[in-house]
């Protein structure tokens, strides 16, 4: 059973602007990166499903983390079927996001009142998320889709709208400064944030300060919008 609402979840996002997206097949690593993460002021953090037996992974280090790390809100990603979508539920995913839109993921979810955020490409899509409860859409892969304009154009009409990029996004000012300037609420972030050769350089003193420094950017950028 998640330990945290869709309401709780979309607010802490919101309040930091933030998301560490992951996966690796060693559990004490992924302690490592969590923790990190989690000293450096994330709050949400998102799991991928990318290989076998990510669920016994995920199932250990959300258990650790609820006795570690007692405020993280730990989510799963790269969901494409209901099935797997209850399977992590299950193991206390505390939201699931998807690169597609499956209305059968968000009816799993919405039964639990857990947050699903499905991706998508294009207006209808979105619209059809909304329709579906999303709180939180991804725009995947963000880059390619078009963009901080593409989320700029999606917030003329649909103000109301709660877009997370993911792909594209980089622990950069300028690229920051970017999305938030065209509206996103959040913004989730792989590879640039937490590099492949982390697991043989092993500096989680240094994610840990990126991790500072993004939260931190991401505040200050916040904070000259609203002059």
């Amino acid at each position: 059973m998640s330990r945290f609402n869709r309401i709780e979840t979309v607010l802490k996002m919101d309040e930091t602007g933030f998301v560490p997206v992951f996966y690796h097949s060693d559990m004490d690593f992924c302690k490592e990166v969590l923790k990190a993460c989690y000293n450096g002021g994330a709050r949400v953090f998102e799991f991928t499903n990318r290989d076998d037996f990510a669920h016994e992974i995920f199932r250990d280090l959300n258990l650790w983390a609820i006795k570690n790390l007692p405020n993280m809100i730990l989510g799963i990603g790269s969901i494409v079927d209901p099935a797997t979508a209850a399977l992590y539920i299950q193991l206390g995913a505390n939201f699931v996001v998807s690169p597609i839109v499956n209305p059968e993921i968000a009816k799993v979810c919405n039964r639990r009142k857990i947050a699903w955020m499905p991706g998508c490409g294009s207006v209808s899509e979105i619209s059809y998320a909304e329709e579906l409860g999303a709180e939180v859409v991804k725009i995947f892969p963000a880059e390619q889709v078009g963009g901080p304009a593409f989320v700029k154009g999606v917030k003329g009409p649909m103000p109301w709208t709660r877009i997370m990029p993911t792909g594209g996004v980089s622990p950069t000012e300028d690229n920051l400064k970017g999305w938030f300037e065209a509206g996103v609420t959040c913004v989730g972030m792989g590879s640039q944030l937490i590099p492949n050769d982390l697991y043989k350089i092993k500096d989680f003193n240094g994610l840990e300060s990126k991790v500072r420094k993004c939260i931190t950017l991401i505040s200050n950028v916040r904070k000259s919008l609203d002059k």
